[in-house]
């Protein structure tokens, strides 16, 4: 009787939330509405970070080189031509991911249909990027897999005449190594750069991707103009009532 009791009390608090929350919401309604954000907020990533300058013009997702090559960077002007092989090759590993950014919405709208009833009343009541927060928790290791042969086909196609985004790493950090491992290298203590490419531009261009998601889930968690469709304003404008 005891159990009975307090499963009964679980239950009635159960349903007392969902009510506060919801209001005439039903569950189908809450999953449609934040499924249809997500991808509507994913396309509209993929379509900023997609175009020229997506991601190099934008200094907040622009790819620079990795952290392991600062070495390099400070000290290009011991190379011939450095300055300006830094230039095309972080260029190129942008115009990489831009390239790659037009391919990433089938990816996103497989991972946005396992979203369960639960998911969905956790994020509509959680914080402004909750949903970005949930399929980046979710999904980045299966995006990152399915994500990175892009890169890698970006990588190797030609940006100048026949010159690929891995011919000018290659070429980079082949005459900094040459340089490093020299007498005169040795020397100043520097020391040879073996970075791998396609995990570092991988990793910075999902989260790119996921900075560019996360901004157009808070718009259309603050801004009606933001939702244009008929089961955005229903769903997220309870949300905003629910919180006045």
């Amino acid at each position: 009787m005891k159990k009975l009791f307090i499963s009964t009390v679980i239950v009635v608090a159960m349903i007392t939330v969902s009510c506060e929350v919801i209001d005439t919401l039903s569950e189908s309604e809450v999953i449609q509405g934040l499924k249809e954000a997500l991808n509507i907020g994913s396309q509209s990533a993929s379509k900023i970070l997609g175009k020229t300058d997506g991601y190099y013009g934008d200094e907040l997702v622009k790819i620079l080189l990795p952290p392991e090559a600062d070495v390099i960077v400070e000290n290009i002007r011991y190379i011939p031509g450095g300055d300006a092989l830094i230039e095309d090759l972080i260029k190129s590993i942008n115009r990489s991911a831009e390239d790659a950014a037009t391919e990433v919405v089938p990816i996103f709208k497989g991972a946005i249909t396992d979203m369960t009833i639960q998911d969905g009343f956790n994020i509509l009541k959680g914080d402004s990027t909750a949903a970005t927060q949930y399929l980046k928790t979710s999904t980045y290791s299966g995006l990152f897999e399915l994500y990175q042969p892009k890169i890698d086909v970006a990588l190797g196609k030609p940006f100048v005449g026949s010159t690929s985004t891995n011919d000018v790493w290659a070429s980079l950090t082949g005459k900094w190594n040459t340089f490093a491992e020299s007498l005169a290298g040795e020397l100043l203590d520097f020391k040879p750069v073996n970075t791998n490419l396609s995990d570092f531009l991988t990793n910075e261009a999902l989260d790119g991707l996921f900075l560019k998601l996360a901004d157009e889930e808070v718009k259309i968690r603050t801004d009606p103009a933001a939702r244009v469709t008929d089961i955005l304003k229903k769903v997220f404008g309870s949300e905003e009532a629910q919180g006045e």
